[in-house]
């Protein structure tokens, strides 16, 4: 229990990663945590795609398409960087909403499941020792992403996690005061 609640306190983000590839038992320890999250009447409302090797290049192409449509001028700089950033890390997991119809289950609420189930693997990849990284932005919602993807209408990424060593220390954890945050209700 000890150790659990050690995770929980300690985890941060890890934005600098090497490019050693976690082994497959590793990563299945991570794959693991995801089922466990949150998800009302159990629909496992996610589908995770995992990217490495080559396809990270690819997933890349896919982000500086994405800027060259909006940007038609974009600055062949800005294109190398953008696909750069699918080189961040040895393992990307897009975590992708793909909603189950239910009456008592909206879509915002599934939605929220997946991202617990990326949240749990933040956690799991501390506690084996992976850096990790939740990212989100423009990509999640780029129609040359979505379509490179193959994802259906109805499906939203809801972030791509970063996976991999360490790369350096990782950051302190800061100390943030619960109480700035909580507050109880006076009731009656």
């Amino acid at each position: 229990m000890k150790e659990a609640l050690k995770v929980l306190h300690n985890r941060v983000s890890t934005s600098r990663m090497t490019q050693e590839e976690p082994d497959q038992e590793t990563l299945d320890q991570v794959w693991r945590a995801a089922m466990r999250a949150a998800d009302h009447a159990m629909l496992r409302p996610w589908r995770f795609m995992v990217i490495r090797g080559d396809a990270r290049r690819r997933l890349g192409g896919l982000f500086a398409e994405a800027v060259r449509g909006e940007q038609p001028d974009a600055s062949p700089a800005l294109l190398e960087k953008t696909a750069g950033k699918a080189l961040r890390a040895p393992v990307i997991v897009v975590a992708i909403c793909s909603p189950k119809p239910h009456p008592k289950v909206p879509v915002f609420e599934q939605e929220l499941s997946t991202g617990a189930a990326v949240q749990n693997m933040l956690n799991a990849a501390y506690a084996v020792n992976l850096g990790a990284i939740w990212r989100t932005g423009s990509m999640t919602d780029a129609a040359t992403v979505r379509s490179g993807l193959g994802l259906e209408a109805d499906e939203r990424i809801i972030g791509f996690l970063y996976l991999g060593y360490s790369d350096g220390p990782r950051r302190p954890v800061p100390d943030i005061a619960t109480k700035d945050h909580f507050s109880e209700w006076p009731g009656q």
